[in-house]
């Protein structure tokens, strides 16, 4: 007789942290329902593909995963697509994928165990969420979604049409997936995340972005807590005041800030004007100039001259941002910008993209010689044999996407615990030290 026990359920999730979180709560579901996950997808009996469509590559990215694991699984094994490209384009690419039994819209991942056990004609079982999550991440580190969706329409971006949109997650759900992450997994940080993070509560669903952070702050375990996402419009002094004076808080903000040209950040729909990123980013540094600050910026939108790049690229070196991710433009159907003319020349698009890259290493690594010298708390999270050296991150790095912190101990580390560590130097981008 088929049951749950005896069936095992394999996962690709693609795409963002937030993508992530709808990854884990599918399997957490699954599990608490009595299947059983696996990392070989050669001997799943369910396949799910979490996809992202955000850009061209991750399209490109989704269809290269649903043919591969397509190839992959055994004979008579299930493959469900659902995440953003499911959401999207599941009625126009049904037929040119025979190898999918279910394109999943991203309503239903609520309800993934009731779909498994449909395709598997097995009877229906719990088929909602019940809170239970399987971490993809080390485990002293758990991303929480805050929100879906998002209210903004920017030009460039699809996501409002593909998620819908801004809804936050009421408080007090958050506040009991924290404690759950604390207390079943040993999450000692917790990563906010939405695709707009300082408009939590704004829709009436949640209290408001500070209050939250309150209310985790409360909650015993927990040692860290970072947000991501912060739309500069909505930062106000409140927020940069309680960054600095929560010592739980980390002193880092994100905030996606696209362009730094007028005429730009007006095409793209963004609510800011350079100038007001520039004092905005004075202020967060006149009230603590340790906080460190990352972004994201567009190179090649529509129009973009030449003029418009030497301001972004000046903006840069002037500002000095401690982190910055820059992506060249990527015409996105259904989106205002697909429309606009005269589009950048890939060849110029892409070397524009690769001098303010080299810029903003040469910035990010001056911006860290000002932690030489001091003893900074930093979260062991493993060992670089190559290097002979454990790493880790201070509040002045998120987890992922920057440099780390290689230093040297002769006590014992406990995985996931807080050292003391005297910041001795610099490697390129990375930080070394030794604790104390």
């Amino acid at each position: 007789m088929t049951t749950a026990s005896n069936i095992k359920i394999g996962m690709v999730s693609l795409g963002c942290d937030k993508n992530r979180v709808d990854a884990e709560k599918m399997l957490g579901a699954l599990m608490d329902a009595g299947y059983k996950v696996t990392s070989d997808a050669s001997s799943a009996d369910v396949i799910i593909v979490n996809t992202c469509a955000f850009i061209e590559s991750a399209k490109a990215e989704a269809i290269e995963n649903i043919l591969d694991m397509a190839e992959a699984k055994k004979e008579g094994a299930k493959l469900i697509v659902t995440g953003c490209f499911s959401e999207r384009y599941a009625d126009a690419v049904r037929e040119e994928f025979p190898e999918v039994d279910l394109f999943l819209p991203l309503k239903e991942n609520v309800s993934i165990v009731a779909h498994v056990n449909a395709l598997l004609g097995m009877k229906d079982g719990t088929s909602i969420w019940t809170g239970s999550r399987v971490l993809t991440t080390p485990y002293n580190y758990a991303y929480l979604k805050i929100a879906d969706g998002c209210n903004n329409f920017c030009s460039f971006c699809a996501i409002p049409y593909i998620r819908g949109r801004y809804q936050s997650v009421p408080e007090a759900e958050l506040i009991d997936e924290a404690q759950r992450l604390n207390f079943e997994e040993g999450v000692t940080e917790l990563v906010l995340v939405a695709q707009d993070t300082t408009r939590y509560g704004t829709d009436g669903q949640g209290t408001s972005l500070l209050q939250l952070l309150d209310k985790l702050s409360r909650l015993d375990g927990i040692q860290r807590i970072r947000v991501l996402y912060m739309y500069p419009e909505l930062i106000t002094d409140e927020i940069i005041d309680y960054f600095i004076q929560n010592p739980k808080v980390a002193r880092y903000m994100d905030i996606p800030l696209q362009h730094a040209d007028d005429a730009i950040l007006k095409s793209m729909r963004r609510r800011n004007t350079a100038t007001e990123a520039e004092r905005l980013i004075d202020r967060i540094r006149s009230k603590d100039p340790d906080i460190a600050i990352r972004s994201s910026f567009i190179v090649g939108y529509p129009g973009e001259t030449d003029e418009a790049f030497d301001r972004l690229y000046n903006f840069i070196d002037k500002y000095k941002l401690d982190y910055a991710g820059f992506f060249a433009y990527s015409p996105e159907e259904g989106t205002a910008a697909e429309k606009l003319r005269p589009r950048v020349k890939k060849a110029v698009a892409k070397d524009r993209l690769k001098r303010i890259i080299a810029l903003q290493s040469g910035v990010m690594e001056e911006r860290l010689k000002r932690l030489v010298g001091r003893t900074l708390s930093v979260v062991y999270e493993g060992i670089d044999y190559d290097r002979q050296a454990f790493f880790g991150r201070t509040e002045f790095q998120a987890p992922d996407v920057d440099p780390k912190v290689f230093f040297r101990s002769d006590e014992t580390l406990e995985f996931g615990k807080y050292y003391d560590v005297k910041i001795t130097g610099q490697m390129g981008s990375d930080l070394i030290g030794e604790t104390i």
